[in-house]
């Protein structure tokens, strides 16, 4: 055993001379800021090479060798220089990622969330430089009033989550144990619905999705409008809505039906009158489209084909049905009663409590939503007023707009003792889907989290390098980083810069942002 160490120490001792030397080389740089150089001063006074505990007992060698304290940082004297913004074009909205720099040269990324205006994070750059990324409570608090309900909460939410991966890494241990520990390895996923040329194509690769993929939770889409466009007679009013009101198209992206979309910056949008009084700015109650009895034979029938090729033992919940009131929902709820759905979401808007509470009653399908509210509290009462109100069955938060991971894990923790189970929405990157991963196994009731489909999964696995070296997921499940510090994931820089438009900014500097000048921020005098 002696002998073994005596051999450990003099491969340790030459390690560290090469070590040292590259630290003096460093703290010599002139290009080298005061704050690395003080950090590198300390990294190099820290620690006990092996070749200098030879006149230790074996047993106390041992227990300095294993004693796993993480040399990655200095957390008591962390940070924050700078914050930068990638764009990636991904699905139907552009997705964007953040960085936040130190003065020890570890980066925090974070997810703004599909959708999401930039401009919503990078606003908070001045509020946030020269904190400490691991007091994220704090830092939270301090920048929680510039979020709001649906994309809004995207910026707070990404710089939230950004400290978070921060400060894991900072301390050498994944986010799920900053929060208190893990409740599962792994973490439950569902995906959507897989649709077909026809019902023969379509049970093909739902039984691939099933059995390959290994999905044991799907969602698919049960949209109104999409019945009546082959089934005419299934819908009251909605003609007004689809020829006699403009409906904004939405703008291709790469990949999607409609062929490339062209390089460099896509068109602006001019603002009119007509845009804001079209359909998609309308909620739900002010439509008055309503379903026909033949309209809710046909979405039955619909649930009715999906649930024979899944079978019983599967859940499959619903989404997506159109702007209408709940007295329609009411109606809808009752035809596909006998198809045993898991949830039908995001019915009529989240803050008419006394609406969903009504078809919840209504109801003994689940109610579930929830990815458009930001924060526990806040403006228009967020979860609590909701979960409160006994208004829905299952809460869907979307941890990108909800205020991020604390928030979230916050969220969570007041539904389950209420009674009710959170899923959790996403549909941003790999870098929002660890942010979940991590909550979802930190808090006890999170039910399932969105993956949408295996057919991402390749996308995904190139745009980001796991620490662990586990894959992201793996027949339905989520991996949970076990060791991994912080979200336990890096950027794949090339395959990303390969996948953005051609003149996108990829982390450029921001010094527009550096300082807005004085601003009072508090809320009471």
């Amino acid at each position: 055993m002696k002998t073994v160490l005596l051999q450990i120490a003099e491969e340790t001792r030459q390690k560290e001379r090469t070590e040292r030397k590259a630290i003096k080389a460093e703290i010599a740089n002139p290009a080298t800021s005061n704050d690395r150089r003080s950090f590198l001063k300390k990294a190099a006074l820290g620690g006990i090479a092996l070749g200098g505990m030879m006149h230790l007992s074996i047993e106390d060698t041992i227990a300095q060798t294993t004693q796993n304290v993480s040399r990655a940082s200095s957390p008591s004297d962390l940070k924050i220089t700078d914050l930068r913004v990638a764009q990636k074009g991904y699905g139907s909205f552009p997705t964007r990622i953040i960085k936040i720099y130190t003065n020890q040269g570890i980066t925090g990324i974070g997810d703004i969330r599909d959708g999401t205006d930039q401009r919503f994070a990078l606003f908070l750059k001045s509020k946030i430089v020269g904190l400490n990324p691991c007091n994220v409570e704090m830092i939270f608090k301090i920048i929680k009033q510039f979020g709001f309900h649906g994309r809004q909460g995207g910026g707070v939410s990404a710089v939230e989550t950004a400290c978070w991966d921060l400060c894991g890494k900072a301390l050498g241990v994944p986010i799920w144990q900053l929060l208190g520990g893990r409740y599962r390895d792994k973490m439950r996923l569902y995906a959507d619905t897989p649709n077909g040329r026809d019902d023969a194509d379509q049970r093909v690769k739902v039984k691939n999705r099933i059995e390959v993929e290994g999905f044991t939770w799907l969602k698919m889409d049960l949209s109104a409008g999409a019945v009546a466009s082959t089934n005419p007679g299934s819908l009251v009013n909605n003609n007004y809505w689809r020829f006699g009101q403009p409906r904004p198209a939405i703008p291709q992206q790469q990949g999607q039906a409609g062929g490339q979309r062209p390089s460099g910056p896509p068109p602006v949008p001019q603002a009119s009158m007509e845009q804001y009084m079209s359909y998609n700015n309308t909620e739900h109650p002010f439509t008055q489209i309503q379903i026909t009895d033949k309209g809710l034979e046909l979405m039955a029938e619909r649930v009715r084909k999906v649930r024979e090729m899944v079978g019983s033992e599967i859940p499959i919940s619903t989404d997506h049905f159109g702007y209408m009131d709940e007295n329609q929902f009411i109606r809808l709820a009752r035809a596909v009663e006998p198809y045993g759905l898991a949830w039908l979401e995001d019915t009529v808007p989240w803050f008419y409590h006394d609406r969903l509470k009504a078809l919840k009653e209504a109801s003994t399908t689940p109610i579930c939503t929830g990815e458009d509210i930001y924060m526990l509290g806040g403006m228009l009462g967020g979860f609590k007023s909701l979960i409160d109100d006994r208004c829905v069955d299952i809460i869907h938060p979307d941890l990108v707009s909800a205020g991020g991971i604390l928030e979230t894990k916050k969220i969570g923790d007041y539904a389950e003792e209420a009674g009710i189970p959170m899923a959790m929405h996403h549909n941003s990157s790999p870098v929002a889907f660890m942010a979940n991963i991590h909550c979802a196994a930190a808090t006890e009731n999170a039910l399932v989290l969105e993956f949408h489909g295996g057919d991402i999964v390749e996308q995904w696995t190139s745009m980001v390098i796991k620490t662990d070296g586990k894959p992201l997921m793996e027949k339905g499940f989520g991996n949970i980083p076990l060791t991994a510090p912080g979200l336990g994931i890096e950027l794949n820089d090339e395959a990303l810069k390969s996948q953005m438009p051609k003149d996108a900014k990829y982390f450029d500097a921001t010094p527009e942002w550096d300082n807005p000048g004085r601003t009072y921020d508090k809320l009471w005098i």
